[in-house]
């Protein structure tokens, strides 16, 4: 009886969900679970039908590993989009009846998505605006209650299904493709099924298009030599960005100064900051090429996600090299449908008047409110007046809009609003900037600079020192820049790259703060601890630095400056440099290519933390 009930157990483990331990692609358990399912899979060979229903099946128990129960919704998703896009189709000679079917689509997708991820975000809000206290209560829960008649799931709580964020734009994607003919509708559940459902990109992305994956579930299975070695290549690629950047970094500094910002140093703060822009670079990324080597082995290529992002010498330049399946689905399907760069639509006065709205009331002052209005007004008149700005406007109101919905994507937490309001204002900035004459450029650094040390000056406050600190950095490289382009000198647009990167990655990693600080929180929490934080961290670098610290602080923590420092100097290695690493990994011969595994795999996992770390972008 011992031994059955030791097999049970064992069973248990092996097949059951364990809610403290989710399915990483960092676990032993996960590779010996790959290892016996492309085994399964080599015998299927190129029987396409069997292949693609084992691996829906395969995805499917992943999901459940990883998020337990959750995986009804990933089914009721599939089912949902598989039967309302062949609707779509056959409705074609009736273009009302064709958008109706993908209205229903779209409201049972996003319905679903909002209930999980933004309950909490929503009764926050209503209480905020009006004092009502609203009992989130887990719908579901109580279903399976009733259902099996018996008190088995919690009700008082309702838990994020893992990478639900993801695979809803990817099943959006589809129906909308669908409606606009750029895809045919699959005709095998089976099929749609695993295009949903594939696990290498299924909690974390890259978000797939149906254009992009669905042609390759009809072809044969084919890996070639180079192929082999390409994927072995990215999978040591993103076990490394994950173990050795983002984990050791994470577990071993940054992780300790955002859980209490107070007790740590100005220096350490900054230092912990910018420390985490490659942290989630690194994970992110790290999981991406893991999903892209674990794809193309099975003969699936997932597209490219990540393109040396800190790289970027603009805001634009940088969203168009980050998550960039995600800022391609903005584009997509909700920047080009506001409008674009060619106008405004229902959609673009809806969401400015709501966003403005919104603003004001919670902020519970007349200023704000006003701020909004003369805001508006000037708009308008300029556009009015100004025909030929009008489309700029409408453009760049459009790419603030896309940019907020892109922060509340992320998270159900007023600081991811921020963040993505944040990157919408770089965006906007960065329009007008680039059509700028130098002389105005200048002009209005010298002006803002101005500003923010007399509000400095006035306050005291350590937001406006840290403010008027970088504003007086901006103010030094513009003046560089403006004298060296008064010059004529050449090399000019040289220096001009570098000095747009600095500042780019600066930027960037300062809207992080408000990222990192409402990221790994009980959605109920959300809102009042990560604001905490992220003043605390502003208080903490806008204060008063004793310098004398900062040797020891180096010391103390060189092992993990040390890594950052690596790894931003990887990051920014030049492209030709990495394709030909790349290439020539996958050309050694094959007993060669298994000892560089066997000692990569080494070291890798001599850096691995006492509890593995999930991925940063599982909470999406």
């Amino acid at each position: 009886m011992a031994d059955l009930g030791g097999i049970g157990a064992f069973a248990q483990r092996l097949f059951g969900f364990d809610p403290n331990s989710p399915l990483l692609f960092t676990q032993f358990y996960f590779w010996a679970f790959f290892a016996l399912v492309y085994a399964l899979f080599a015998l299927i060979g190129n029987r396409r039908l069997l292949r693609n229903a084992f691996l829906f099946f395969v995805s499917l128990f992943f999901y459940y590993k990883t998020s337990g129960l959750s995986v009804l919704i990933l089914l009721f998703v599939t089912c949902s989009d598989f039967l309302i896009a062949r609707r779509i189709a056959a409705s074609e000679a009736h273009p009302g009846r064709k958008k109706a079917w993908l209205v229903l689509s779209v409201c049972i997708d996003l319905l679903i998505l909002c209930y999980f991820k933004y309950a909490y975000f929503f009764a926050d809000f209503v209480h905020s605006l009006t004092g009502l206290q609203l009992r989130v209560v887990n719908v579901f829960g109580l279903l399976g209650n009733a259902l099996t008649g018996a008190e088995r799931f919690r009700v008082d709580s309702i838990v994020l299904p893992v990478g639900i964020s993801f695979f809803t734009f990817q099943v959006i994607s589809y129906t909308v493709d669908v409606y606009r003919g750029k895809v045919k509708p699959v005709d095998n559940i089976l099929d749609f099924g695993f295009y949903v459902s594939f696990f290498p990109q299924l909690v974390a992305g890259p978000i797939v298009r149906a254009s992009e994956f669905v042609p390759q579930l009809y072809k044969p299975f084919f890996l070639g030599r180079k192929q082999f070695g390409i994927a072995v290549f990215w999978i040591l690629n993103g076990l490394a960005k994950k173990l050795i950047l983002s984990d050791y970094i994470a577990v071993n500094f940054i992780d300790r100064v955002f859980e209490n910002p107070q007790l740590f140093t100005g220096f350490e703060n900054l230092c912990a900051l910018f420390g985490y822009s490659l942290q989630v670079y690194a994970d992110f990324s790290g999981y991406t090429d893991i999903a892209i080597g674990v794809a193309m082995l099975m003969g699936f290529y997932l597209p490219q996600n990540f393109n040396s992002p800190y790289k970027a010498s603009n805001p634009q330049d940088f969203w168009r090299r980050w998550h960039m399946s995600l800022s391609n689905w903005l584009k997509n399907y909700l920047y080009i449908p506001l409008g674009g760069n060619r106008n405004a639509t229902f959609g673009t006065y809806f969401w400015i008047a709501l966003f403005a709205v919104i603003a004001a009331i919670l902020s519970g002052t007349w200023i704000v409110s006003a701020f909004f209005v003369l805001l508006a007004a000037t708009l308008g008149v300029v556009a009015y007046f100004s025909p030929e700005r009008r489309k700029r406007i409408l453009a760049n109101i459009n790419r603030f809009i896309t940019m907020l919905l892109g922060g509340l994507w992320h998270g159900a937490s007023w600081n991811f609003i921020i963040w993505g309001g944040l990157n919408g204002i770089g965006l906007v900035v960065y329009q007008f900037w680039k059509e700028m004459k130098w002389g105005w450029r200048f002009a209005l650094v010298s002006a803002g600079t101005l500003g923010l040390w007399i509000a400095r000056s006035l306050s005291g406050a350590p937001v406006w020192n840290l403010l008027a600190v970088w504003a007086a950095i901006v103010w030094t490289g513009t003046l560089v820049r403006f004298v060296y382009h008064l010059c004529g000198g050449k090399g000019g647009r040289q220096l001009g790259y570098f000095w747009g990167v600095a500042q780019t990655f600066t930027f960037i990693t300062f809207t992080r703060l408000f990222f990192r600080s409402g990221s790994n929180l009980d959605p109920a929490t959300a809102n009042e601890v990560a604001w905490q934080t992220a003043r605390r961290m502003v208080n903490q670098i806008g204060s008063g630095w004793d310098w004398a610290l900062v040797p020891q602080i180096c010391t103390e923590y060189w092992k993990v400056f040390a890594l950052i420092v690596a790894g931003m100097v990887v990051h920014w290695l030049p492209l030709r440099w990495k394709r030909w690493y790349r290439i020539n990994f996958a050309l050694l011969p094959l007993p060669v290519m298994a000892l560089l595994v066997v000692a990569v795999v080494f070291v890798v996992y001599q850096f691995i933390t006492a509890d593995l770390q999930a991925f940063i972008y599982f909470q999406f």
